[in-house]
């Protein structure tokens, strides 16, 4: 079913007559060389089902060995989350069949989790402040990866059949799971798309995960029940699982929200189930009932021994943290004289770590913001891609500011020159050299050029020498059409100014 196909009640009416209740659950994985309990490789992009050996594959008489640098690394997200790190946890199997489960089990930490009780202050978009409290993170195994075919963007609905790849199957993971989050009202689709934004961030500072959410290294199961107005108790639960990118979490909310309390005012029972996000119109589709922990019949695996994590270990870690990204951006803001606005546009749409590197290169704050946060986010949206994948390095946009900055390149020629870069033509320099763009610095031929735009506008002359300095306009911009938008506007000034005085 699509979108159209729902009974969905008004936003605003949700709001008037039920409070929405959500808990998230976000999976990440480690960036690890090999795998949570084999030594295959986890690296993402091989030839399907190549990263693979008799532990991932659940072959009979293959055992696990636990990937050290993966408890190291779920200690260190679990101090960031501000989370208590227990001496000791256990891994259990969950059991359960499903294709890409190779095992018929998954391994995963159940009652005695690695970390828990902890919190992340999450950055709403008018900056006020939002705590998430943590119940748990904890480590596990990721599945491998089914491609279904005949279904409309890859997704099982309306498949035909489907490949199983076990490369991921094994891949350390981290499950970051929410306590219920309440109170958000209307507010609630924003705070979870700012929640999973501000846990994107900070495993990517951490240098535990890329967090690439388009390739599956991050991924979000978002829970909602809703419950009238003044009632303490919760209501059924749905749970959206997958959900693959920050603007898929906010429209997978509101979408529930909506399809819920119509189903509720209809008179409807609420089914606790799994959906399926539908990318390409916001809906969400009914997929399968949703198990209680219990049908998972967790016990601890008898393989593998507990995890001991001795406080001096765990202090160690503390101290090895690095900059957390709030304080690393209240730094810069700080550093780069940024109001709270300008501060929220560069991270918001994903601009804050190009125009760092960009001013790493040699560009100025000021330059590096204006490339990132104006032309090239425009071109990143008419692409629909990210910022990051629009095809500019942040070496490149320093290149280009630095040809502006030395007068060799206009503004105008310098985004000919990134559309150039863009488009695959080469480097910055290839492409300045290849479209001939480079500021004409012929004094001779601009001399030529004004002395015919001012033959040719005799009247505009006479304007300027009755006092009106602003008509020169005109006679730039036919300067600037007779040499092909290379001449240095501050020199065509210059020379204008200098013949009519």
């Amino acid at each position: 079913m699509t979108a159209a196909m729902y009974d969905l009640m008004d936003f605003d009416e949700v709001l008037e007559t039920f409070d929405p209740v959500m808990g998230l659950e976000v999976h990440v994985e480690l960036a690890t060389e090999t795998k949570m309990f084999s030594a295959s490789s986890a690296h993402f992009g091989a030839a399907p089902n190549t990263h693979v050996d008799p532990t991932s594959l659940g072959l009979p008489g293959a055992l696990p060995v636990v990937n050290a640098k993966g408890v190291e690394w779920a200690i260190k997200i679990g101090l960031a989350l501000n989370c208590e790190i227990a001496e000791s946890s256990r891994f259990a199997r969950k059991n359960y069949y499903y294709p890409d489960q190779p095992k018929n089990y998954q391994i995963s930490q159940y009652d005695e989790p690695i970390a828990h009780d902890g919190y992340l202050d999450v950055v709403l978009d008018d900056g006020t402040e939002w705590r998430v409290e943590i119940e748990r993170a904890h480590m596990e195994e990721d599945t491998g990866k089914l491609t279904h075919i005949g279904g409309e963007g890859g997704r099982i609905r309306g498949a035909t059949k489907s490949l199983v790849d076990c490369n991921r199957a094994g891949v350390p993971l981290i499950e970051i799971v929410t306590k219920p989050i309440e109170g958000a009202g209307e507010r609630a689709p924003e705070v979870a798309r700012c929640y999973v934004a501000a846990l994107r961030d900070l495993v990517k500072a951490l240098g535990v995960s890329d967090a690439r959410m388009d390739q599956g290294s991050m991924r979000c199961d978002a829970n909602l029940s809703l419950r009238p107005i003044g009632r303490e108790e919760f209501g059924t639960r749905t749970e959206t699982k997958n959900i693959n990118s920050l603007k898929s979490v906010e429209q997978a909310i509101r979408f529930e929200m909506q399809r819920q309390a119509a189903a509720i005012q209809n008179g409807e029972e609420i089914v606790q189930e799994t959906r399926h996000y539908q990318e390409a119109d916001g809906s969400t589709a009914k997929g399968r009932p949703k198990e209680t922990s219990e049908d998972y019949r967790y016990f601890n695996d008898p393989d593998l021994p507990p995890v001991i994590a001795p406080r001096e270990w765990v202090e160690e870690i503390r101290a090895s943290l690095p900059e957390l990204p709030w304080v690393r951006r209240a730094r810069i803001q700080e550093g780069w004289k940024l109001s709270d606005e300008e501060m929220r546009d560069l991270v918001n749409t994903g601009a804050l770590d190009l125009v760092v590197e960009t001013v790493e290169h040699g560009a100025s704050a000021d330059e590096a913001r204006s490339w990132w946060g104006s032309y090239l986010t425009g071109k990143a949206n008419e692409a629909g891609v990210e910022l990051a994948a629009v095809g500019m390095e942040p070496k490149q946009v320093a290149r280009v500011a630095e040809l502006v900055r030395e007068g060799k390149l206009t503004t105008k020629l310098a985004r000919q020159a990134v559309d150039g870069v863009i488009a695959g033509e080469g480097d910055v320099d290839e492409v300045v050299a290849a479209r001939g763009l480079e500021v004409v610095r012929d004094d001779g031929a601009i001399e030529k050029a004004v002395d015919d735009a001012l033959a040719a506008n005799p009247d505009i002359v006479e304007k300027y020498r009755a006092g009106n300095k602003k008509v020169t306009g005109a006679i730039v911009g036919a300067v600037m059409k007779a040499t092909r938008g290379k001449a240095d506007p501050k020199q065509v000034n210059q020379l204008i100014a200098k013949k009519l005085s």
